[in-house]
């Protein structure tokens, strides 16, 4: 059966399903909902709190109508007995028609709090009570559109989509069919079952995930052999002007017995903020040198290079030439540059994406690091390291992360890589302590914020927001932030402001002006989450904390307590069991193991290049069922019992996921 012949696809809507990749009724079938809301349970208004819920009740009285920043909203109340709530529309005026004063109605939407009172803002009228699948949105075709096209589908479930998993894998671990957990995952009978659906399908994709990096990984290349003597890391670590932790010692002994080993090593060095992965990079940059390679190391954002080439100049020259290649650059500079590395005038180079240029070539490549690796897919470190790929020898390739992973999904994510986890922290480094400030303590912080100043310090706020939005109304912005201290609370200090997509040169003099120490504050976005080293910053503020994930305001808490003095973190928002977290422990591996309990892996996925596509594999169950595929692809792998299904479920994942497993990069 053909796309073409189902009722309801034209030859826009078919172009629109081709845009995203649906090509065949197989895919359309598999296009599964991307997340649901749950409408089966109406909440009485008395109950109602901030979130989302399902109410009913009367139209109290008629609707009022009016403008509001250039935005029509309609109001209305609902009422249930004594209980009543507010009602707000945005831009849909033809509410104002339907919502009749004593019409009874079922509402579903999201309740907020304003000045005060509870809001529930741009609700939809429900019919029925179910539960709601929602769909990544596509071109032309309406959500609801699109479940009726897909149910229309259901009949060919059996001949388009066979059953993938081994019989005996289905058993071992209690598994539902895959065509009921399609069914179930389209149109979910109630909340248990649609839970038994998403965990076959979670379960499948990450088996063949596994399966499909192991393939990538018995097909390693090799490298060029560097003799790296027994006393070499050591002396690398007596050169640096502090010692060592036990875990950079041993993380770089790892590395070394990599580098002289056939295989071109493929390393990830995982660490929290400021275990000091940097200085683990630049000893096995050292090892590379000394054996006559070149070295690059590749980072996410011009910021971070510009960090990591002056501290290579310090720790590396001048003993060896280090060269700093970004976008930024003179065409003029850039063309120099390009040069160099062909002629192998520079050992070493600092850059950005602008390493992986078509038109940049090495003379002799032995040695490459992405850094802030979770921001990259395999294939972006994968055409650095090609650059150094003769057709003989690829070059070594180490990975960093900052963004502390419990180690099975580590597994998961980068399982074509070794994992060296740095669980270690420099000695004398004073934990951040962290508070949850409400909005009526805002004064006091900021004149605690003044004390600090008037000591010699520095401090972060970071907003969620560059600039204000007429729908998000209670959350503040970057530019509103700066202008209002700037006339009231922090009148009489010096304010800087920076955000992505400020010109690079008028951030890169913010950034200089706050390191520097000409400016007392910085508002911000999270722009200064990686690649901001400032240890005379000792306060950083979060606005609408609630708005970010736990790992990313661990990331932004680490900005501040790299020097000696004591440094504090607020969180302006409401007190939360998730807020409650971040002041408990600095430990940023458990905070991680927290974010990944109350958001589920899926979300920790990114939408860059083919990320999407990687979301699926992880877009349900928690720690235990990423342990148990991955101990069940080891199991498979390992067992001569089950060489047959070890045959027929890597002939699936090397069709259907190898391609995919290039592209997998996290938030």
């Amino acid at each position: 059966m053909e796309l073409s012949s189902i009722r309801g696809l034209g030859d826009a809507r078919l172009a629109s399903l081709r845009a995203v990749g649906i090509t065949s009724l197989r895919d359309l079938l598999m296009y599964l909902p991307v997340t649901y809301e749950d409408r089966s349970k109406l909440t009485d208004i008395r109950d109602v709190c901030v979130g989302t819920f399902a109410v009913h009740g009367k139209i109290a009285d008629t609707p009022g109508f009016g403008a509001y920043q250039g935005l029509v909203r309609v109001t209305a109340r609902l009422v249930d007995g004594d209980s009543r709530l507010s009602v707000i529309w945005y831009n849909q005026p033809y509410m104002l028609k339907q919502m009749t004063a004593g019409r009874e109605v079922t509402l579903y939407g999201h309740v907020v709090e304003k000045q005060g009172r509870l809001v529930l803002q741009n609700p939809q009228v429900l019919t029925e009570l179910s539960i709601h699948s929602v769909y990544r949105e596509i071109k032309g075709i309406p959500g609801k559109t699109l479940h009726k096209i897909i149910e229309s589908c259901f009949p060919c479930l059996p001949e388009v989509c066979p059953e993938t998993l081994p019989a005996r894998i289905l058993r071992e671990h209690d598994l539902m069919g895959l065509c009921e957990a399609i069914r179930q995952s389209h149109q979910p009978a109630d909340m248990e079952t649609l839970a038994r659906a998403r965990r076959r399908m979670a379960f499948e994709k990450m088996l063949m995930y596994q399966a499909a990096i192991g393939l990538m990984k018995d097909r390693r290349t090799a490298g060029p052999v560097i003799n790296v003597a027994p006393e070499s890391p050591h002396a690398f670590w007596d050169r640096m002007s502090f010692p060592p932790t036990g875990a950079q010692r041993r993380v770089l002994t790892e590395i070394a017995e990599d580098l002289k080993g056939p295989y071109a090593m493929s390393r990830l060095v995982q660490g929290d903020v400021g275990c000091g992965k940097t200085a683990i990079a630049f000893g096995a940059m050292t090892l590379c040198l000394e054996a006559g390679f070149q070295t690059a190391l590749m980072a996410p954002t011009e910021i971070l290079a510009r960090q990591h080439y002056q501290a290579a100049q310090s720790i590396l020259g001048p003993k060896y030439n280090v060269g700093l290649l970004v976008g930024s650059l003179k065409a003029s500079e850039k063309k120099k540059a390009h040069q160099a590395l062909e002629d192998g005038s520079w050992d070493v180079v600092i850059g950005t994406h602008a390493l992986i240029s078509e038109n940049v070539s090495y003379r002799n490549l032995g040695l490459v690091i992405t850094d802030e690796q979770h921001r990259f897919g395999v294939s972006q470190r994968t055409s650095l390291q090609n650059k150094g790929d003769t057709g003989r020898l690829s070059p070594h390739v180490l990975v960093m992360s900052a963004t502390p992973i419990p180690r099975s999904l580590a597994l998961i994510l980068y399982g074509d890589l070794d994992v060296s986890i740095v669980d270690e922290l420099p000695p004398g480094r004073l934990p951040v302590q962290t508070r949850i400030v409400p909005e009526g303590k805002r004064h006091d912080m900021y004149d605690y914020l003044r004390r600090e100043i008037a000591c010699g310090r520095q401090a972060y706020i970071v907003c969620p927001l560059v600039e204000d939005s007429e729908v998000m109304e209670d959350v503040r912005s970057a530019q509103a932030t700066y202008e209002e201290l700037k006339k009231n609370d922090l009148k009489d200090l010096r304010l800087g402001l920076t955000y992505g997509e400020q010109k690079a040169d008028e951030k890169q003099a913010v950034l200089d002006g706050f390191a520097a120490g000409d400016i007392d504050v910085l508002v911000s976005t999270t722009v200064i989450e990686v690649g901001v080293n400032v240890p005379n910053a000792t306060i950083m503020i979060i606005e609408n904390a609630e708005r970010f994930g736990l790992s990313q305001l661990h990331q932004l808490r680490g900005r501040v307590g790299r020097g000696s003095q004591a440094s504090w973190c607020f969180l302006l928002a409401k007190e939360s069991a998730k807020l409650r977290i971040l002041t408990q422990t600095n430990d940023g591996f458990l905070v991680a193991q927290k974010d990944l309990e109350l958001r589920g892996p899926g979300d920790l996925m990114g939408t860059r290049q083919s990320g999407h596509e990687i979301a699926g594999i992880l877009m349900d169950g928690d720690i235990r069922l990423l342990d148990e595929a991955v101990q069940t692809m080891k199991i498979i792998r390992s067992d001569p019992d089950y060489a047959e299904e070890k045959k027929q479920i890597e002939e699936i994942a090397q069709r259907q996921y190898a391609e995919k497993v290039q592209h997998a990069a996290i938030n």
